[in-house]
């Protein structure tokens, strides 16, 4: 394929921030990558404007762009690119072209194959730009039979998947700001929206069927009803307000202070996150990989989460994931917990802002 040169005034960014990704001391690890940065040094770029530029390049040259992320240590936007063709206007832009093994393409196969042949309770893949691989994970509950299945298939998947395992269990944490409450249990209030005028507020799907009823306390006054709920598949629903009082585009920090929402935006591997929630109250992290599928058992799959290194427990279930001012995502589920840390998938909130027409606020 052929590919054209862009200018560097065509790439002039425009219109809102995008929040953009952060890695500390990442460092680039692919024998089958070549990296140019020596011949084609790069201006620095803040990690805004290097998110920005991330955004740019990847409507510009679409499937060739084949991830990106942030390397704190050189303040450079890394790209990874199908061919050299490509990696030049990378470098036009001012960003750090890495020519990578794996296309999208191939990527996508390696998916279809996980999904078709290794839909085993107890695991995810996500897509690494930085390994440029498919990471497949299994928790501590495959073994035996299972195990061998699934090594079998990533092995038949070659250069283009790894395979990992975690110490945990994956579960949704139902049992997550402000505790929200109903008659199956606790979860969390993620991010307070406006729909049709309307003050809502969104949680994870998997907590509640459509027409629940939720209080701010256990057996307490209605606090509002699920309008709707989408799990498995995806993990998110929208609850209506029915009592009257102040909705704050605000994360509780569990310090007596607040964080300000502002907008919300689109994760990218590298990006360093917050989350809030009833159980656990406020952690870190940063995001590690993207498109994540997770199969919690029982036929509950979710697919196209935020995969990140940020802890959570049950209760936790619906709450914020936030980077500064920015909505990210809602909590899921994951392994671990916050006294040896763990793995944590959240439902990227522009999808569900997307689906109800809603906006932060």
């Amino acid at each position: 394929m052929k590919h054209r040169r862009i200018p560097k005034r065509k790439l002039a960014i425009t219109g809102g921030s995008v929040l953009a990704v952060m890695a500390a001391g990442l460092t680039l690890q692919s024998a089958n990558a070549s990296d140019v940065t020596q011949r084609y040094p790069v201006t620095p770029l803040s990690v805004t404007a290097a998110g920005k530029l991330a955004s740019t390049l990847s409507d510009e040259l679409g499937p060739d762009v084949i991830g990106t992320y942030y390397d704190a240590e050189a303040r450079s936007l890394v790209v990874n690119v199908a061919d050299e063709a490509a990696a030049d206007s990378v470098r036009d832009a001012g960003g750090r072209a890495r020519v990578v093994e794996n296309t999208l393409a191939e990527l996508a196969g390696a998916r279809r194959t996980l999904a078709d042949r290794a839909a085993i309770p107890g695991t995810s893949w996500a897509l690494d730009p930085v390994t440029n691989k498919v990471v497949v994970t299994a928790d501590r509950t495959v073994t035996g039979a299972e195990w061998n299945r699934l090594s079998k298939v990533v092995r038949g998947l070659g250069h283009t998947a790894e395979l990992r395992k975690s110490a945990g269990e994956f579960k949704p944490f139902a049992a997550g700001g402000d505790a929200i409450h109903n008659d199956g249990g606790r979860c969390s209030l993620g991010f307070n929206v406006v729909k049709d005028g309307a003050p809502h507020f969104l949680t994870a799907g998997h907590c509640g069927a459509a027409g629940s009823r939720w209080s701010a306390s256990p057996g307490g006054p209605d606090l509002g009803r699920m309008a709707d709920s989408r799990f498995p598949g995806d993990d998110f629903a929208l609850v209506a307000y029915t009592a009257g009082g102040p909705r704050p585009s605000e994360v509780n920090l569990y310090n007596g202070r607040s964080q300000r929402i502002t907008g919300a935006a689109e994760a990218t591997v590298g990006m360093p996150v917050r989350r809030s929630g009833s159980t656990t109250r406020v952690h870190d992290g940063q995001v590690t990989g993207l498109d994540a599928t997770v199969n919690y058992g029982n036929g509950e799959i979710v697919n196209g989460l935020i995969e990140t290194s940020v802890c959570a427990e049950p209760g936790d279930s619906g709450g914020p994931l936030f980077s500064g001012d920015r909505a990210v995502g809602l909590t899921s589920g994951g392994s671990g917990d916050c006294t040896s840390g763990g793995q944590t998938f959240f439902q990227p909130v522009t999808e569900a802002l997307r689906t109800y027409g809603a906006t932060i606020g």
